[in-house]
């Protein structure tokens, strides 16, 4: 349904920040984008929504064309939901009336039901007469989501949409959401530095870097097979290994401590991690992370196998 060809952005005509931008997206997938902050993700969410003209290139949403606001006088397509990280609610009406303001006046009952449901969605039925201004800034970005929901768009654009959520409520609040994006069958890209938003719940994932797509392809096959250290980094620690004349990404869980081998590391120190405990040795002048069930204590001698 959505499709982006040879898209070419800049707010300053001396430096590109997006270049040669190619994307596809079926209808009821979910993409995630993801980059270190500055690279240009949520100037592309806005690129597509409509808030901003590209210097070249053309998008599409099905046989619609997707124009900033040279072509339109209120710019963003009527038939997405871009949800920024500034969240624009109305602070002094309730959680419920924040959703409740975009469905159908007509049919309060209706209305009333959606409203709810969405409540649901977010877990937050229990604040549905609260004041948002009261709220916390985790409590106001879900407001945030159910409001982008209300009626049900057919692309749901979101900028770091956890980025304030408590961790004891993002992966349930993960689950909800997504879950009920497919049940929908509404079309999701999540612009995210968050491994977790990809590996869990992304069909598909680009990775944006110096101006352009570096990485695409499920986040399965990304996470096996990273092209490079700053893909996989994205994901998890990460370790660059030069041994023998060669040079290995390996995941902190692909190291292990064994009761023999030829490598040989000096622990510089343990953190508890919960389940696992992430061990940093030092290997041959390079700094290693792996995990291990047990505390190792400093200066311990180790052996390693990869």
């Amino acid at each position: 349904m959505l499709k982006l060809n040879d898209v070419f952005f800049s707010y300053d005509p001396e430096q590109k920040l997006l270049q040669n931008i190619n994307l596809s997206l079926d209808k009821g997938e979910h993409l995630c984008v993801m980059g270190e902050s500055g690279c240009g993700k949520s100037t592309l969410l806005k690129i597509i929504y409509g808030l901003i003209d590209v210097d070249k290139g053309s998008l599409y949403w099905g046989d619609k064309q997707i124009q900033g606001p040279a072509y339109h006088l209120i710019p963003g397509m009527p038939f997405f939901k871009y949800q920024a990280q500034d969240y624009d609610l109305m602070p002094f009406t309730s959680v419920a009336d924040n959703i409740s303001k975009f469905l159908s006046r007509t049919e309060p009952e209706t209305s009333e039901r959606r409203t709810w449901e969405l409540l649901e969605v977010i877990e937050m039925t229990a604040f549905a007469e609260q004041k948002v201004k009261t709220l916390s800034g985790g409590q106001k970005q879900r407001v945030a989501l159910a409001r982008a929901l209300a009626k049900d768009p057919e692309l749901l654009l979101l900028d770091e949409p956890f980025s304030q959520v408590d961790n004891f409520k993002k992966n349930s609040l993960r689950r909800l959401l997504f879950s009920y994006l497919k049940e929908k069958n509404i079309s999701c890209i999540v612009a995210t530095h968050d491994g977790d938003d990809a590996l869990s719940f992304a069909d598909q994932m680009v990775v944006i870097q110096s101006n352009g797509i570096i990485a695409s392809g499920t986040p399965k096959d990304l996470y096996a097979k990273p092209p490079n250290k700053y893909v996989a980094s994205l994901f998890d620690d990460v370790n660059e290994v030069h041994v023998k004349g060669k040079t290995k990404l390996l995941y902190p869980h692909q190291v292990k401590i064994v009761e023999a081998s030829d490598l040989k590391a000096e622990v510089v120190k343990s953190y508890f991690k919960g389940t696992y405990w992430l061990v940093e040795v030092m290997l041959m002048d390079q700094l290693i992370y792996l995990r291990h069930g047990e505390e190792v204590k400093r200066g311990e001698v180790v052996c390693l196998k990869y």
